[in-house]
């Protein structure tokens, strides 16, 4: 299996990126392609000592920025990392692909290159969320901001495919994020989405709260991509604000700091649980091979969490199980 990294996107390109490959090549069986600035990842790659042949190069000399317009970035930048890395991908040069940089230029690359599976009307950004029950899927989470009743319905069905496969969750549960419980409550998107959801063969419980999110009440949240944002960037600022203020609570004096070393061990589970990088990165759901992107602002750590995961997502046959699911979706749509 080849797992294909543009090396030089995020904010630690192209120091983490190279330090994960490493690391990965040497944990799991995968090769890895790095597409950049050739001799600037040779090098760091020799910092490490690696002298294998897993590693392997793609040349691309240039970088999109995330001050760039993604679609046209991509349209005219045909020697930019992203591009490079999702041509790679199209040709069969890779199993799946890895990108830490601009969001918007990874799902231009995502369906303009790559491809949507057929049938889907928009690929979604499926994150995984820390909560009180485990990880949990919030999808759309920002590829989308104007949606129809009907790519909910698909979100929510390749939520629950993904959730089965990759995590083996049995029977995942499904809810559309409200200002509500009761059914009839939302906005007119949300309530047209509700009955079709219902109809559908997903294990739907209804409408769930914001406050739904951290406690775990559904394994697949679903909602717009404007909305799926919005959560997405509360629960990353929430888990700093938490963080730090446990920091000065423990700081504060030396009865405190004595408290503090009593206390690590339930202080470092709590902090795993609410670390994004134990999750890796956000599957590109609904492309016709498997598209991940880490969060900007990842260390070597989180980048190898999500090269296990696009590893996971090969193995798993996803792909194959979303073209026969939103097959049958659709035509249930359009009776």
């Amino acid at each position: 299996m080849k797992i294909i990294i543009d090396a030089m996107g995020g904010d630690n390109a192209p120091q983490a990126p190279v330090h994960a490959a490493v690391l990965a090549v040497q944990e799991m069986d995968i090769e890895i392609t790095l597409v950049g600035d050739v001799e600037l990842l040779m090098a760091e790659v020799n910092k490490y000592g690696y002298k294998g042949r897993r590693i392997t190069y793609a040349r691309a000399d240039d970088v999109i920025s995330n001050h760039e317009e993604p679609a046209k970035a991509v349209r005219s930048k045909k020697n930019a990392s992203v591009v490079v890395a999702a041509n790679l991908l199209k040709n069969g040069d890779g199993d799946a692909m890895l990108s830490m940089g601009n969001t918007g230029a990874l799902l231009a690359a995502g369906l303009l290159i790559v491809g949507r599976i057929k049938g889907v009307i928009r690929p979604a950004i499926a994150t995984l969320l820390p909560s009180a029950k485990g990880p949990k899927m919030l999808i759309d989470a920002g590829a989308n901001t104007n949606c129809k009743p009907e790519n909910l319905v698909q979100f929510a069905t390749m939520g629950d495919i993904y959730m089965k496969k990759v995590l083996k969750t049995d029977n995942p549960t499904v809810g559309i994020i409200s200002n509500g419980e009761e059914e009839g409550k939302g906005d007119e998107l949300t309530k047209e989405t509700f009955p079709m959801l219902k109809a559908s063969n997903v294990n739907f419980i209804g409408n769930i709260e914001g406050r739904d999110v951290m406690e775990g009440t559904a394994d697949v949240m679903v909602c717009d991509g404007f909305v799926g944002n919005v959560i997405l960037k509360t629960v990353e600022g929430m888990g700093h604000v938490v963080s730090q203020k446990v920091r000065e609570i423990f700081e504060k004096n030396i009865f405190t700091k004595f408290a503090a070393v009593l206390a690590m061990k339930g202080i470092r589970s709590f902090k795993q649980s609410m670390d994004y990088r134990e999750y890796g990165g956000a599957p590109l759901l609904g492309t016709k091979k498997p598209v991940i992107k880490g969060h900007g602002s990842s260390d070597a750590k989180a980048i190898v969490s999500a090269i296990y995961q696009a590893k996971k997502f090969v193995e798993t046959d996803v792909i194959k199980s979303i073209e026969k699911n939103v097959t049958v979706m659709e035509d249930g749509i359009n009776d």
